[in-house]
């Protein structure tokens, strides 16, 4: 997995802002994408298995991070140009670097976790928040307590929504920042108290035992991870852009409508190829069971501004406001992005059902 790794960032280097740029019309558009070891990037990794992508003018590059952090660090050097981010990079992206969200991949608010070892006193206390009866600890039971957790990403927002739950603070805790892989090891090595992660992870923290003690969908929630989009690449290039998320959706649409064993077999081999796991059947269906996929109409309804702010804008503003609250972000990074004008319905009105659905 390093080594596939280490070759995915020398094959970046060819795929800066020039390779990143249309090229002749009887050629393929390279188009370098950035995507989380996780299931929303299966539709995408489809559509490639299959050949959609050459098929539609694109010649896809998938490349793999360990999480949104590391992606933002390559985004300024246009090292891909759309992908797939957890809500709170996206935020900082467009804070940072004009960066757009453009889509959906999921709602991840059930795998999130904040997990415990079975034997944790933090399990002895459950619903000390009323106004949350399914989360487990109290302040005195977590105070002091060392947290494993990936910084700047959806598990450090599912971290404090459960501190704050408790009325606690980052600092009445002692956090480690580590990225997930490394955080499920020390923890399993007894390192930490308790080790906040996302899906796979959280699946396999599961299988050993460990307990859930608060996900954002607990605490009342929605935590999507967005599709992204460089805004000036965006705007130049809308036909692309629009080609890019009806390939994500075709993929999306084939998932949800074709035989679930044939499903769990290609999620198999997605894990595989992709993070280099082999899942049981039962691990797979767990994503079935945990994650909610949005196709195309459940898109434009989340994204139309009819109304008002769309709910995507209004997931996100959440999410900001939040975050300057306990100080991750300050108020003028708030002002900033206030009303998520970064959340764009422009390119998701450009795909058509048929785009989507075609065999």
């Amino acid at each position: 997995m390093r080594l596939k790794k280490c070759l995915s960032l020398v094959l970046m280097s060819l795929f800066c802002l020039g390779a990143a740029l249309p090229a002749a019309a009887a050629d393929l558009v390279k188009v370098p994408t950035a995507w989380l070891p996780g299931q929303e990037a299966f539709p995408i990794w489809y559509a490639k298995q299959q050949g959609w992508d050459k098929a539609a003018g694109i010649d896809l590059q998938i490349y793999a991070f360990d999480s949104g952090a590391d992606a933002l660090r390559a985004f300024p050097a246009k090292s891909w140009i759309f992908g797939g981010l957890g809500a709170v990079p996206a935020m900082l992206g467009a804070l940072r670097y004009n960066m757009s969200v453009i889509g959906l991949g999921n709602d991840e608010a059930m795998a999130n976790a904040v997990m415990v070892r079975a034997d944790s006193p933090i399990l002895k206390t459950k619903g000390y928040n009323k106004e949350y009866p399914n989360i487990y600890g109290s302040p005195e039971s977590v105070r002091g307590k060392t947290i494993l957790c990936t910084r700047v990403t959806s598990a450090d927002y599912a971290l404090h929504l459960w501190l704050n739950a408790l009325g606690l603070k980052e600092s009445d805790i002692v956090l480690k920042n580590l990225e997930q892989a490394p955080a499920m090891t020390a923890f399993d090595y007894n390192i930490g108290d308790a080790v906040v992660l996302w899906a796979p992870f959280t699946f396999v923290g599961d299988k050993r035992g460990w307990k859930t003690v608060g996900t954002p969908k607990d605490l009342g929630k929605h935590l999507p991870i967005v599709l992204v989009a460089n805004t000036a690449y965006a705007t130049q290039y809308p036909d692309v852009t629009a080609n890019f998320l009806a390939l994500y959706l075709r993929g999306v649409n084939w998932l949800q409508t074709a035989p679930r064993e044939e499903v769990v077999k290609q999620f198999q081999k997605f894990y595989l190829d992709w993070a280099g796991q082999d899942y049981s059947t039962d691990l797979i269906n767990l994503n079935f069971d945990t994650y909610e996929f949005f196709n195309l109409e459940a898109q434009k309804k989340l994204f139309s501004t009819s109304a008002g702010p769309s709910q995507v804008q209004q997931w996100q503003s959440e999410l900001a406001e939040f975050f300057a609250s306990v100080g991750l972000i300050t108020e003028k990074n708030l002002k900033e992005i206030q009303g998520s004008s970064y959340v764009t319905s422009k390119y998701i009105d450009m795909v058509t059902p048929q785009a989507v659905t075609k065999q």
